[in-house]
């Protein structure tokens, strides 16, 4: 089968998302400028660079109470920061949670029952008890083609791990087996992983 997605692709559900996965998940805490807090889930997010570390996510809707975007690009072009929560399987009700389109007054730490703590380098919440916390300065808002498409690129000034994640040295995500984006409404997570060594550095 090929589609030109201009075309339309004629299957009962869009194919795009089942093709680029897995997908880690971005569980993004802001804070507006009023002090209200935001925690949603971002499937369109990735680590981008190694120095200075860098991190990026996509926002691809927007809701009524935030014209032309959602609340965590709304409050992270009104601060300047975010901190990206990495999710673990345990931790994926909550997740789902927060992923309603609540109006902007809500905070989703408190409709997932959640316990929000302070970063050490930014004025943001992050989640309390994730396997790792990554907080950012934000570098650039992109607009992308497409009616609410925004990228969001952020430098990662502190890091946060979970002590029992840390094995001989390594972040070992086995210890919380990370929550990842398929298609549709399916998820997975990972339990087991192998190692390759690269040709130049047998």
């Amino acid at each position: 089968m090929f589609y030109k997605p201009e075309d339309g692709h004629g299957l009962p559900h869009n194919p795009f998302n089942a093709i680029v996965t897995p997908r880690p998940i971005g569980w993004i805490s802001t804070r507006a400028a009023d002090g209200t807090r935001n925690l949603a889930p971002y499937s369109f997010f990735n680590a981008v660079a190694y120095v200075p570390p860098q991190v990026m996510f996509s926002s691809t809707g927007a809701k009524p109470d935030q014209p032309g975007t959602k609340d965590s690009v709304a409050n992270i072009a009104e601060t300047g920061v975010f901190c990206v929560n990495i999710v673990e399987y345990a931790m994926r009700d909550a997740m789902n949670v927060s992923s309603a389109g609540l109006g902007r007054e809500v905070d989703e730490f408190d409709a997932a029952g959640l316990t929000a703590l302070p970063c050490e380098t930014i004025d943001c919440p992050r989640v309390d008890g994730v396997p790792a916390a990554l907080e950012c300065k934000l570098t650039r808002i992109v607009e992308l083609p497409g009616a609410h498409n925004r990228l969001v690129l952020g430098e990662v000034t502190g890091v946060h791990m979970r002590d029992d994640c840390l094995r001989d040295g390594r972040f070992d995500v086995t210890t919380f087996q990370p929550l990842s984006r398929l298609g549709y409404r399916d998820y997975s997570h990972v339990t087991e992983v192998f190692e390759m060594i690269r040709p130049d550095e047998a």
